[in-house]
């Protein structure tokens, strides 16, 4: 009698693995509701964003392992491609104004980074590469909702660089037949989060008793997505998405700074005449981001889960309950 081999688990590559969403995948993945068949190897620079202690809930599993490398390292890059199945990139310099003041670091990451891993992942033979960008590469909409066929056109450094990427990941699938599949996410929220950007730093700040910055009139407006529904909708894309298919992931609950400030304000316990600050208006600020995201809704099934106002306070009593996590973080985010 012969005994059929058990099929070998998919071995998953995540770049930028230790930094927010990434980290959060990982540990969804490979927790008690994750895929049974599959490994895990992070790579990450660990930068001023990146976290190893993001990790912690899986880092003695033996399906996971931790590699610290750079994206633009031709030769590691080489190596880890020829011992892995599938790719989900998630590593970027990510922050609009670190790319307002200085744009070298992001076009080198998220241009030369996603090249560099990309073409590995095709002359490796690599069976799915999954690609994670932002809504930031469509550029701004007045009205409306922007379908994936929306041509780029990005306003700051940041999504420049990132729909260069795009641009970059998907012609390797038109060129070379690689499957190639994009996912493109509306703002992101929930723990963990590097308290550099605009929930995570207007809580941490509230929580301290200081003032929170809002940008010019306050009325930008961003669509938000818990990284629960994030995540799933990744997922999804990895497992059942189109090669050479872009996907749109969003939340569904669209607010002005302004709204979402009051919010965060009455979360904390905060006074908002004594707690808010108006400053200038960023340059090249986008006024309204909003992503349609039926096509991933009616081929794949994802549906956002997550409420918005039950996930805020979550959010808000998460920071509450972490300080140890995001008080030694918070000079880091100011350099």
């Amino acid at each position: 009698m012969t005994t059929t081999p058990s099929p070998r688990p998919t071995r998953i590559l995540v770049t930028g693995g230790a930094g927010f969403i990434g980290s959060h995948y990982v540990r969804t993945l490979l927790g008690p509701h994750g895929p049974n068949d599959v490994t895990v190897t992070v790579l990450d620079k660990l930068t001023y964003a990146g976290n190893l202690a993001n990790l912690d809930e899986v880092h003695d599993r033996p399906s996971f392992s931790f590699v610290k490398g750079d994206i633009c390292d031709d030769a590691l890059v080489a190596e880890l491609m020829g011992r892995h199945d599938e790719v989900v990139h998630f590593a970027a310099e990510s922050h609009v104004d670190r790319s307002i003041d200085g744009a070298a670091e992001f076009v080198r990451t998220n241009v030369v980074g996603t090249h560099t891993l990309i073409d590995a992942a095709h002359r490796a033979g690599v069976q799915t590469f999954v690609h994670v960008s932002t809504d930031e590469v469509y550029g701004s909409i007045e009205r409306g909702s922007w379908l994936e066929t929306q041509p780029l056109a990005p306003n700051s450094p940041y999504s420049a660089a990132k729909a260069s990427s795009d641009l970059i990941a998907l012609s390797y699938h038109r060129t070379h037949g690689l499957d190639v599949r994009v996912t493109r996410c509306s703002n992101n929220y929930g723990h963990h989060h590097f308290p550099e950007k605009v929930i995570p730093l207007f809580v941490t700040n509230l929580l301290d008793g200081s003032k929170v910055p809002l940008y010019g009139d306050g009325g930008n407006i961003r669509d938000w997505l818990h990284i629960d529904d994030h995540v799933q909708g990744i997922e999804l894309v990895r497992t059942k998405g189109r090669p050479g298919e872009v996907y749109n992931i969003g939340g569904g609950t669209e607010l002005t700074n302004r709204e979402l400030t009051r919010l965060l304000v009455e979360a904390c316990g905060a006074n908002w005449d004594t707690a808010v600050e108006y400053v200038p208006d960023r340059k090249g600020h986008d006024r309204r981001y909003s992503v349609d995201y039926t096509k991933i809704r009616e081929e794949l099934g994802y549906v956002p889960r997550k409420e918005f106002s039950a996930a805020l306070t979550e959010t808000v009593q998460w920071y509450r309950d972490n300080r140890a996590w995001w008080e030694p973080l918070k000079g880091r985010a100011a350099l």
